[in-house]
Order: C-alpha cells, then structure tokens, then sequence
C-alpha cells in the first residue's frame, strides 16, 4: 500500500511540472492606447547658487614665520655698537736715558659706545650709552725716590633715553632723560692720592637731566642736525660722599672747615635740583664712500630761570656780591643767609672726531668744553688724541 502511495505522488510531481513549463512558454499580447498631448514650452534659465570661494594650497611654515618676524625686527630696530682701545707706549733704556733723558710712559683709553632706536608708526625711542676710561702711566719723584705711577685722565658714563612721536615729516614732541657720572675715584694729582686729596667718585658727582619739549631733525642726509627745544627741563646734581662734598684742608692735610662742592652748600643735603628750560642739539656725519671720517658734536646748554626766581638773598652785581659774601663770613655765616649770585646757564659742548685707517685701526680727537659756574668761575676744557684699535657693529 505504501509503495502505490509513493508512486501515485510521483506521477503527480512530473503532471505539475509539465502543466509549468507550458503555461511559461504560452504567448502573452496586450493593447495600449497613446493620447496627443499639447505641452506650452517655456525658457528656462538655469541659476549657480553657490558660491566661489578661493582655497589656497599654501600651509603655515614655521621657518618663513621666523623670517619674516626677523625681518620686521630689523626694520624697526636699529643698533650699533662700537668699542675701542687707544693709547702710547713710550720706552727708553738705561743709557739712552743717561745720555739724552727721557721718561717710560704708557697711556691707555678704553672706549664704549652703543646706540639702539626703535621706530613703530609714530613712536620712536633712542637710547644711548657711552663710557670712558683711561689711565696713563709715568714715573714720577716721591719721598723714597722715582716710582712709576698710574694716574687717571679719563673717567665718564653717560646713559640716555628720548622716547618720541611724530607730529610731521620732520617734529616731535617726547622727552630726553640723561644721566652721568664716573667709574672710579679721582685726585689731585699722581703724587697727591690719598684721602684727603680725592676730588671725586661715583654718585660724586653725578647729573640728571630730564627735559618735555619738541626735536626738529633735518631730512637732508649731508646735514643730519638734530634740534630739542625743551619749555620745561630739570637739572639735578648729586655729591653723596660727604668727604669730598665738605672738603677743605691745608697743606698737611688737617680739616679746616666745611667748604661745600659742586654747588651743594647746605650740609643737610647731597642734592640739588633746578627748574628751566634747555636746549640740545646734536650732529653725526660720515664721510666718503668708505666712511674714514666720522664727526660727532653735541651742544647742550640749561638754564635754570624757574629756580632761580624764587632764589633768596640774591645779588646780582658781582662787587656788591663778595662784599656780601665778606661780610656775611664775618659776621653770621648761616647758610641760610648766605648771599647768592644770579644762577647762570650751564654749557656742555663734545666734539669727536674719528680717522679710520683701517677697519679695525683708528685716530680719535675729542674736545670738550663746560662751563658750570656753580662749581668754577672759569670755563673747563678737555682734549684727548689717541690711535689704536676700533670695532663697529651695526645691524643695517
């Protein structure tokens, strides 16, 4: 029974596959039908919405950044730097000193001198820094016979600043602010250095001088003057050593009395300050192609017209004045009393002149003049030659 189950489903298998495969193959047909349609034709204009936007390719460099940073700097800033060391050297030997004289001397002079500016739109600041120190060398008679002694004869510093803006191509208005003094101590002379024959030391004395006013600077190259008008300035001058401020002795040295320097008499004070106004006004040139010849001139001049209005116990005839001056040494002598004269303007004048020979060899002439009639009656000169070895950097 059940294998005529199993054939019966067969036969019904291979029935339902052949009824499959001819239905699959019957052709099939069908009918459709087309309408005619009239569309209205319109322009159509096509619009970019997007918009264009340039992407460069270039990428951030760190070494150009630098570069171009670097050259920024250089182009605001500007240094120079210059030292040197000048001097002479002069040497005889026994017999030619016994036949014909002589000394053995040696003369030195050490120079530095630095200059940055900085420029960015309308401002613009200098400072300056200049020193000098020399020394020179001879043998000289002294109790115990001959010795060679060092001796100083040329002891500065001097430290600027002059921030600025411009108000046209060629003013400004800023300020100048300077101060000076010396490295070492000074005296008399080579014989003369002990204590009581110092006359100066640092801070002794030593000047600041601020001024607010407006700089003219010439625009032509052949004429590079520089002009400060300066309304309102102020003048201070200090002695803080005490010894040398009050100095006076006799010829062996003992003290006598007070006797007050650089224009500082009341004993209570080291300082002194005064209002007025002043007036500076500088030249730097080079000449030729190589730049052998350098010449530098400064002038500068104060007067204290503010101070000296409200100056007590004034006398401005000069006789009438040191018969005061007698008369109150006789009679009071308080300093608070004593008669004074007019206060008269003081006068700075440097002059340098610079001979290269080479780039490294070179002659130095410099002149100075100051007349300060708080601390001399009479004018100060000063005059320096020198050859020897020079360096100059600058940055452009």
């Amino acid at each position: 029974m059940w294998a005529k189950s199993q054939l019966y489903m067969k036969r019904f298998y291979r029935i339902f596959l052949l009824s499959a495969t001819l239905l699959a193959a019957w052709p099939a047909a069908a009918q459709f039908s087309v309408d005619e349609v009239e569309a209205p034709s319109d322009n159509v204009s096509f619009r970019d919405e997007m918009k264009s936007i340039p992407v460069s390719t270039e990428y951030f460099n760190r070494a150009r950044y630098r570069a171009e940073r670097a050259a920024i700097r250089k182009e605001r800033n500007y240094l120079e730097i210059s030292s040197g060391l000048q001097g002479a050297l002069t040497a005889y030997n026994d017999p030619w000193v016994a036949v014909s004289g002589g000394d053995n001397s040696i003369a030195l002079v050490a120079t530095f001198n630095l200059k940055h500016t900085f420029t960015k739109h309308t401002f613009n600041i200098e400072n300056k820094v200049t020193a000098k120190l020399g020394y020179n060398r001879m043998k000289v008679e002294i109790d115990e016979g001959e010795k060679g002694i060092w001796f100083k004869n040329q002891d500065e510093f001097e430290i600027s600043t002059a921030p600025s803006f411009k108000m046209s191509k060629n003013w400004s208005y800023g300020a100048i602010a300077k101060f000076r003094s010396q490295f070492v101590n000074g005296y008399k002379s080579r014989t003369e250095q002990e204590k009581e024959d110092r006359k100066s030391r640092f801070m002794t004395p030593g000047y600041l001088d601020v001024s607010l006013g407006f700089t003219y600077k010439c625009p032509k190259e052949k004429f590079p003057i520089t002009v400060n008008l300066s309304p309102i300035a102020l003048n201070a001058t200090f002695a803080e050593n005490d010894w040398i401020r009050m100095r006076q002795v006799d010829a062996d040295g003992t003290e006598i009395k007070p006797a007050y320097s650089y224009g500082i008499e009341d004993p209570d004070q080291t300082s002194k300050y005064e209002g007025g106004s002043s007036i500076q006004i500088d030249f730097d040139r080079t000449f030729g192609k190589t730049g052998f010849l350098r010449y530098r001139t400064m002038l500068y001049s104060f007067y204290g017209w503010i101070s000296d209005m409200g100056q007590a116990n004034k006398i401005s005839d000069y006789h009438d004045y040191l018969a005061a001056k007698d008369k109150w040494e006789a009679e009071d002598g308080n300093i608070k009393t004593k008669p004074r004269l007019p206060i008269h303007p003081v006068v700075r004048w440097t002059n340098t002149i610079d001979i290269k020979a080479t780039k490294y060899l070179s002659t130095t002439l410099s002149f100075e003049l100051y007349y300060n009639r708080a601390q001399n009656f009479d004018v100060q000169t000063k005059t320096l030659l020198s050859v020897g070895l020079t360096y100059t950097f600058k940055n452009k």
